[in-house]
């Protein structure tokens, strides 16, 4: 990092955590993405991408999106890390519920040092997964890369295991624990509607509960298939 570049404020983390989930699939972020991802305006969001090109943290080509560099990504998974530590630690030692944890570690993250966030992980026995089953990434900066399909990909007669949910909206977490849809739980899909339309599940195995969901919503859950949905 250059000399004269600052210790990185609550906004470079921000940007740095959005563009790493927005390119986790190879795809650059898109200065629209960020924005939205971010609530902000485009104009501020190109301002901010160009000083974060000359601190070396992301590769910023016009019209083809930004990219983290080595050093950006390596300071993203730091952050990432800091959130999910914080939300296990939230839900396992403090008794939140799943769809608190999320905007308590946004609050906490940006305050907490490595040191605190690695005493946390030690005292949890360093679990790998946060409450939605994100992977959390190691002190060294290594992570689980997560090419799990969605539910919305699925095939129907196809069982699967939910794997992680997105966690960015208490609400709908609140609806799914409702309906028993959280990392580990056997699904089974029925049936799903052509043009996106809504597809049906069956909550727990073979025997579980009918249920029909939205394709929006299905979009927002990772599963494994196959013989890999019967693995832990």
């Amino acid at each position: 990092m250059p000399p004269e570049t600052p210790s990185l404020s609550r906004s470079v983390e921000d940007y740095l955590k959005a563009i790493y989930s927005l390119s986790e699939t190879g795809e650059p972020a898109s200065t629209s993405s960020i924005a939205q991802i971010l609530d902000i305006q485009p104009a501020s969001v190109s301002g901010m991408i160009k000083r974060l090109a000359e601190w070396g943290f992301v590769e910023h080509a016009p019209y083809r999106g930004v990219k983290l560099t080595a050093t950006g990504t390596r300071e993203a998974l730091r952050i990432i890390r800091r959130h999910r530590v914080l939300e296990t630690y939230l839900s396992q030692r403090l008794g939140y519920s799943w769809d608190d944890v999320h905007e308590e570690a946004e609050r906490l993250e940006h305050a907490a040092s490595d040191e605190l966030i690695d005493r946390m992980a030690a005292a949890m026995e360093n679990p790998r997964h946060d409450p939605h089953g994100a992977p959390i990434p190691s002190s060294s900066g290594e992570v689980e890369v997560r090419n799990h399909p969605t539910l919305a990909e699925v095939a129907a007669g196809e069982r699967a295991r939910i794997r992680a949910v997105r966690d960015e909206d208490p609400e709908r977490l609140r609806y799914m624990e409702a309906r028993g849809l959280m990392p580990g739980v056997i699904l089974v899909l029925e049936a799903r509607a052509p043009f996106s339309g809504p597809i049906t599940i069956r909550v727990g195995g073979d025997e579980g509960t009918l249920q029909t969901i939205g394709f929006d919503l299905a979009r927002r859950i990772w599963v494994s298939i196959g013989e890999e949905s019967a693995q832990e």
